[in-house]
């Protein structure tokens, strides 16, 4: 299951604050910041969808996410690669590197984080 823009944007702040009430959430958002409605229901179904869960102090609800961001963007980019890809990583890598105007930096630094990953192989 994944999560809608909005609801990922939600989700990096959760991910950031590790645990949070509606109301720290709400600080955390640039002006303007969206209705406190807007954010609850947003909870709900991240909630529902189990990314969220909560511990209950009276009528307040600490938040906190049950999904780590690594394991999402895990899923995700995994997801990407066989939907666009044809479940290919090296097609991936190839349209990662040819489409994002990498500096030659980061192409080193790209190249010795492969090198080091075949090392482990």
């Amino acid at each position: 299951m994944q999560l809608s823009k909005t609801e990922e944007e939600l989700m990096n702040i959760l991910w950031q604050q590790q645990k949070a009430f509606l109301k720290d959430l709400l600080n955390a958002y640039p002006d303007p910041k969206p209705a406190n409605t807007t954010i609850a229901t947003l909870l709900k179904r991240m909630t529902d969808k189990g990314f969220v869960a909560y511990k209950s102090y009276g009528r307040s609800r600490e938040y906190y996410p049950t999904v780590k961001k690594k394991d999402y963007f895990s899923k995700h980019v995994n997801g990407l690669i066989k939907n666009f890809f044809n479940d290919s990583a090296s097609q991936f890598a190839s349209f990662f590197t040819q489409e994002t105007n990498l500096s030659k930096t980061e192409l080193e630094e790209l190249k010795a984080m492969i090198d080091k990953e075949l090392e482990k192989k």
